[in-house]
Parts: C-alpha cells; sequence; structure tokens
C-alpha cells in the first residue's frame, strides 16, 4: 500500500519503520527538517520537509496515489485537517487521525466524524488506549500484559518467568502430562531482548518473558500454573489525574465493584474537575512526590501505586519513594523516553507503561487488510499476534494444521469456532468462519494475508 504518515515523531517514526519493514511504500511530512533527516538516514521511506495541511505538499507526498492517510502530529486540529484536505482534495480512502484532546471525544459530539462533516476513518486516542491497557494489568496481576482476543474470549499474557515457575526446564511437550489443567498455548519467550519462537522440544528458563495464549476463563488458573498467585488490587493509587489517570479510575470505577481509588493531581482546578465527574474515588491536591501528601492518602494501605503524570522523572522518583516509604507495593510508572526503561530493575519498578507502542499497536491494526480485528505487537513490532476470521476463499478451510504449509514463524494460538475456545493440536482442521489468533513475524505479513485470502481495504 502506498501511506501516508504526517508527523515524524516517536509514533510517527516507529510506524514507519514497522511498516516500510512489511514492504509498503511510506512517504513521511513533517515541519521539522531535523526529524525528516533522521528519517530519511534510517529508514527506506521518503520524507518531506513541510506542512501537512498543504494541498501542495500532500500532492508532493503522492497524496493523489495514497491508500491511506496516518496523522499523528502533535496537533490534533493540524491532524483533523490533514484527514479533511486528504478526502476533499484527494480522495484518499482511509484517514486515521490520533486525536488527545477529550473534548473532540466527547461521545455527544461523534456526529462531527462523518463524512459529510469531518471524513475521520479511525479515531486513535492515546490516553484512552493506555488507560484501557493499565486496567487489563489491572485485571490480570502477575502478568505483565493481558490483550484481549476474539470478543474479549481469548487472551495474550506477558508473563514474567521468575525462579519460583513451576514450570521452568520442563520441555513444552511434557506439559501437558505434567500439568493436566494447563490449557494454554505458549507461542515463545523474549530471553536476552530476542523473541524465541518455542518449539516442543525447547524449554522455559528464569527471566524469560512468555507470552501464552489461553482461553480467557482460565486466566487465574493460567497465572497460578506459572507460579503468579499475586490477587487484584483494591486499594490503587493514582498520581496524576491527567487524561490517562482520569480516565483510568472512571474505567476502574464501571469494572472493579470492589476497588478504591484515590488520586493525587498537583494542579487545583484540574483536582476540582475531577473529583466532580468521579462517583467514588477520592482526589487529593497535592504534589505526589510530597512525603506528607503521600501520607494523607494512606500510602502504607495501598496495594498499587500508578505513576501517570506528564513528568517521566517525576514517575520514576515517586515510584522510588513508594519502595523507600512503603514496601512490597506494585508500581506502575508512565514512561516516554525509551533509555528509562533501563533504570526498571535497579529502581525496583514492577512495570514500565511505554505509551508509544500503545498507540501504534493502536493504528496497526487498521493498516492490516481486511478481516484483521486485532493486532499485538512485540519487540518494538517485530512480531505481532494477529486476529482473523477465515473467509470462504482461505486456502486453509478444510486443512489439518499440520499439513496447512505454514511458515515456522507463523504460530497458531487458539481458535474461536461459535462459541468454542479451542487450543489448536497438529490435527486440527480449519473451517469458514474461524476466528484466528496467531503470531507472526512481521516479514511474514504479506504471507498471512494471503493465506487468509483477506481482502483489500
Amino acid at each position: 500500500m502506498n501511506i501516508i504518515i504526517c508527523g515524524a515523531g516517536r509514533v510517527g517514526f516507529t510506524i514507519a519503520k514497522l511498516l516500510s519493514e512489511q514492504n509498503h511504500s511510506i512517504t513521511v511530512v513533517d515541519q521539522s527538517s531535523e526529524d525528516i533527516q533522521k528519517i530519511n538516514d534510517s529508514l527506506d521511506v521518503k520524507g518531506i520537509v513541510g506542512k501537512a495541511t498543504y494541498p501542495s505538499i500532500l500532492e508532493k507526498a503522492n497524496a493523489t496515489e495514497a491508500d491511506m492517510i496516518i496523522a499523528v502530529t502533535k496537533n490534533d486540529e493540524i491532524n483533523m485537517l490533514v484527514c479533511q484536505i486528504a478526502y476533499t482534495v484527494f480522495n484518499v480512502p482511509k484517514k486515521i487521525a490520533r486525536i488527545r484532546s477529550q473534548d473532540y471525544l466527547n461521545p455527544k459530539f461523534s456526529k462531527v466524524y462523518n463524512k459529510e462533516n469531518l471524513p475521520i476513518d479511525v479515531i486513535i486516542s492515546p490516553e484512552i488506549e493506555i488507560a484501557k491497557s493499565i486496567q487489563r494489568k489491572l485485571e490480570a496481576p502477575g502478568a505483565l500484559d493481558n490483550v484481549p482476543f476474539a470478543n474479549n474470549k481469548i487472551r495474550l499474557l506477558e508473563i514474567s518467568i521468575n525462579k519460583t515457575c513451576p514450570l521452568i526446564n520442563i520441555k513444552l511437550n511434557e506439559l501437558t502430562k505434567k500439568f493436566p489443567k494447563l490449557d494454554a498455548n505458549i507461542l515463545g519467550v523474549i530471553r536476552k531482548e530476542n523473541f524465541i519462537i518455542l518449539k516442543k522440544n525447547d524449554v522455559m528458563k528464569e527471566n524469560d518473558k512468555a507470552y501464552v495464549i489461553i482461553n480467557a476463563s482460565q486466566m487465574e488458573l493460567t497465572l497460578s500454573a506459572f507460579g503468579h498467585d499475586e490477587k487484584i488490587s483494591n486499594k490503587i493509587l493514582i498520581i496524576g489525574g491527567g487524561n490517562i489517570g482520569f480516565n483510568l479510575a472512571k474505567n476502574i470505577e464501571q469494572a472493579f465493584d470492589s476497588a478504591r481509588v484515590k488520586i493525587i493531581e498537583k494542579n487545583k482546578e484540574r483536582a476540582e474537575y475531577i473529583a466532580d465527574e468521579l462517583n467514588n474515588s477520592i482526589v487529593i491536591n497535592g504534589d505526589g512526590l510530597d512525603e506528607d501528601v503521600l501520607s494523607e492518602a494512606n500510602l502504607e494501605e495501598v496495594e498499587t501505586v500508578l505513576a501517570l503524570t506528564n513528568d517521566d522523572e517525576n514517575n520514576l522518583m515517586v515510584s522510588v519513594l513508594v519502595e523507600k516509604f512503603a514496601k512490597d507495593k506494585r508500581t506502575m510508572a508512565l514512561i516516554n523516553k525509551p533509555n528509562y526503561s533501563l533504570l526498571q530493575s535497579s529502581l525496583k519498578i514492577d512495570d514500565l507503561i511505554d505509551p508509544r507502542m500503545t498507540t501504534v499497536s493502536s493504528i496497526l491494526k487498521h493498516v492490516h487488510k481486511g478481516t484483521i480485528e486485532t493486532a499485538y505487537s512485540i519487540l518494538n513490532g517485530d512480531y505481532e499476534v494477529i486476529e482473523a476470521e477465515i473467509i470462504e476463499t482461505s486456502e486453509l478451510i478444510n486443512k489439518e494444521l499440520r499439513n496447512s504449509n505454514l511458515p515456522e514463524e507463523i504460530r497458531i494460538g487458539a481458535i474461536l469456532r461459535k462459541e468454542d475456545i479451542i487450543i489448536p493440536r497438529s490435527s486440527f482442521i480449519f473451517q469458514k468462519k474461524d476466528v484466528v489468533v496467531f503470531l507472526a513475524k512481521k516479514d511474514q505479513l504479506p504471507v498471512v494475508e494471503n493465506m487468509f485470502r483477506i481482502s483489500s481495504i
């Protein structure tokens, strides 16, 4: 596909990198000559310096031949206007915009976004997506990530393999015998910064991060089998009442009946606003780095602390303070600068949240063709876990899994057939309308589209 990306920041750069590696033709537009130079020096894409809202610049980017435009500049209004121009002047088929302002996202004003008014096909709100991602982590204590597929009936869990994990050093083909209740499919592990697709004679090792496909109803059982018996937190402290913290608190109020949420927000006006908007959460106006404020929030009683301010350094410092004054708390910190991830272990932070990859994953699923519904990126997009439906023209129909000629870099995880969740064995036979969740290396995505006979956009 011919794709134009407007915005060469971290998200735009990452999307351009991943899509160019999937053999899409990519053009990136940005006003910053420095950012475009970085794009041109690093990636096999075309970079253009200029305002994406100028029709002449989009024309230079060959918008007349574009299949899709992705607007991820730092400005909501620019992203919206880019989509309008792409539709009105160049008739670009698919238009994706990143929009941060919550006022634009109010359901009351949804009529704004249609072909007659403001033609945006897909709106990505990073703050909402990140809040959902954190909520899923809270729902699966012991898992580093928890991703829903197939209408929430199948889950992908990222699980840290600690030294106490009873599955360590057991061959995959022996796990079923030793743990008969474990109905899960271990797709692979991250080991020393590399992703390894595990085969039947391979084993998991200490410090691996395992990616496991399960029936959603067996989440607690699966985590227990991996040696994680942590309980869902009912007492949660959020530092930062911005859009992420606010949306997360709303989600928790709706999803967890017994949860008690406290929010510390530095800005008085913002604190008063979110206090009025939330039903059961307690909002404290103060600085999350102030020991007295943390004491007011009864830090000792809190089970999980989430540092979600707009300042990376503050989020790290809050996590350090929590470790110092109230040990044995689960801590999560929002981090925009990737280098800070190197500090996770030394600072004893349980989880670092990278908003960039959350946003990228949200966008990528709309780039894939046709019946692909969900896509989750692993290792900065080197691999993806994908959900797709088998249609009548697929060459997989009526074939056994062992005879399907799938490349080694593609691993079938689970299938939803009507209401049944199937963890497939080699004798499994694909049928029409099966919803398949599988792992694929990025350079195998064209093969995936061909195997599933996925229609064009």
